[in-house]
């Protein structure tokens, strides 16, 4: 028996490395290149500092001999695994390779995700899913679902306690779309990212329908019409640097706060343009982003969710250099009425900041909830208790600002007095009722309008009457159901102070194992 040498060894460790690295061959790689895609471990270099990122299990190969598959062994099986830092905060990550059969999951395959998981809940670091993954492995057969069933597991297990990214850089199917579907944040690559459960040729089969992959599940489909990604970006170096980005505004796990950053922007910088922004005529539509990048630091706001129930805007930003969950209603679309897919959008996004210690700040211009079968039909009762619930659960300070309309069941969905807001401010020309006006003197006086000599000029004097009494943010404040009227220009200040007021808010220990949100 020949003796073992120190070269020898380190000769085989060398030329096993190089093969992991090359992952699926030359071949392989040049086809992914000319499809404009990184690699896997070209999108890790990226997404981590420069040298920091440290590989693990990169030897680990398929234990499977069937289907010639024992001739197909690729140290690593289709999957890098690892951690490192991400301006300088430790996180942990996987990146599936299409070169590699396809990315397909196989047993050793989910073990390593499953095992890099392991680690990011240990450390209670944030991880990221870089996927792009045909799907499960049909050549290890039931094996693999034990890795596969693992991975939901954990994403649950780690929901709400770190970040989870996933970043959807292929096609993906089957089981490798319900991973991503139970993180946090999912983003997607115009034109080379799609994400089904069955594909086309699966559906053209059972039911006789023809679609392309890409208009059963590409980008525009899953930001527009499911809700399912949060962002869409152009290729896979965007992508990346929006992970990156996106991770500056979040903790590392819910222990700990966001990062704070030195604010470049004056805390007590007055608004004088906000009352050009938005008009006093409550029948005039204006853009809510001009509020939002009006009042947050440097104008800086990160949209989630943009072209998905667009009615309702949702967002990250920061004030005095510290995160803020931005929720606020749309006025130039649908008026800013709440429906079921706003419902849905808004309440998921108040669950994800209440986990992870970040402020509420909720600016209100809402007519109500939207009216119509459809919206009936699709349960909007029931869309709509999710936000109720999500804004009576969190426990992270709450400041709501009045602009506007703030108009019956709406008033509570966007979290007023008695929802458990910290704060209620509200500007002079607010009105918080149960009604617009005019509809109000409709139902109240609906006799004496008919019995009128001057129907017109009855109702008139009535709307004033009530518009003085009640459609104002006076009388809600004389009922301590506003806690302060501001005026327009001190918009931010008075949230930044409301901001320190509550930054050392106490958050109770949970009574119980969970509640029934109605999902």
């Amino acid at each position: 028996m020949a003796e073992k040498t120190h070269e020898k060894e380190l000769e085989r460790l060398k030329e096993l490395q190089q093969k992991a690295s090359m992952g699926g061959g030359e071949k392989a790689i040049d086809r992914h290149h000319s499809q404009g895609k990184l690699t896997a471990r070209e999108r890790l270099d990226l997404l981590f500092d420069s040298g920091s990122f440290v590989e693990l299990n990169d030897l680990a190969e398929s234990q499977c001999m069937d289907f010639g598959m024992e001739k197909r062994k690729v140290p690593g099986d289709g999957v890098v695994i690892g951690y490192g830092t991400i301006d300088g905060r430790t996180s942990f990550a996987y990146a599936q390779d299409a070169t590699v059969l396809g990315g397909s999951v196989g047993t050793i395959h989910g073990q390593k995700i499953c095992r890099i998981m392991d680690e990011a809940l240990k450390v209670k670091a944030p991880l990221i899913g870089l996927n792009d993954s045909g799907g499960g492995r049909l050549h290890e057969g039931f094996f693999a679902s034990k890795g596969v069933a693992g991975m939901f597991l954990r994403n649950t297990a780690a929901s709400g306690v770190i970040p989870q990214i996933s970043c959807i850089m292929g096609p993906c199917a089957g089981v490798s779309v319900y991973s991503p579907a139970l993180t946090d944040f999912i983003i997607m690559i115009k034109g080379q990212s799609q994400m089904v459960i069955t594909g086309p040729k699966v559906i053209k089969d059972v039911t006789g329908e023809t679609v392309s992959l890409e208009d059963l599940g590409g980008s525009d489909v899953h930001s527009q019409v499911t809700g399912q990604a949060h962002f869409v970006t152009k290729d896979d170096q965007e992508s990346i640097q929006l992970i990156r980005y996106l991770l500056g505004f979040l903790p590392s796990n819910n222990d700990e706060s966001p990062p704070c950053f030195e604010c470049t922007d004056d805390p007590d910088r007055k608004n004088h343009v906000l009352t050009d922004i938005v008009p006093a005529n409550f029948k005039r539509a204006y853009d809510m982003h001009r509020v939002i990048t009006e009042v947050v630091d440097n104008k800086e706001f990160l949209e989630i969710l943009p072209e998905f129930a667009p009615n309702i805007i949702t967002g990250l930003a920061r004030m005095e250099g510290n995160s803020v969950g931005i929720v606020a209603n749309q006025p130039s679309l649908m008026a800013g009425c709440l429906d079921y897919n706003s419902s849905d959008k808004a309440a998921r996004f108040i669950r994800f900041c209440d986990c992870f210690n970040i402020p509420l700040i909720n600016l209100v211009d809402v007519p109500g909830y939207f009216p119509g079968v459809k919206q009936e039909q699709a349960g909007i009762i029931r869309h709509g208790a999710k936000m109720l619930y999500a804004y009576a659960e969190a426990t992270v300070p709450k400041i709501t600002l009045a602009l506007r309309k703030e108009y019956g069941g709406a008033v509570m969905a966007m979290c007023c007095d008695g929802m458990g807001v910290d704060l209620m401010l509200a500007w002079p020309v607010a009105q918080l009722v149960v009604l617009d006006t005019a509809a109000a003197i409709n139902i109240i006086y609906r006799k004496e309008i008919m019995a009128a000599k001057d129907p017109k000029a009855f109702k008139a004097e009535k709307i004033a009457e009530y518009d003085y009494k009640y459609s104002n943010p006076f009388h809600a404040a004389s009922n301590m159901l506003v806690d302060r009227v501001i005026e327009p220009e001190e918009t931010r200040s008075q949230i930044v102070k409301g901001l320190r007021m509550l930054k050392n808010k106490k958050r109770p220990e949970p009574f119980r194992r969970h509640g029934n949100i109605p999902l």
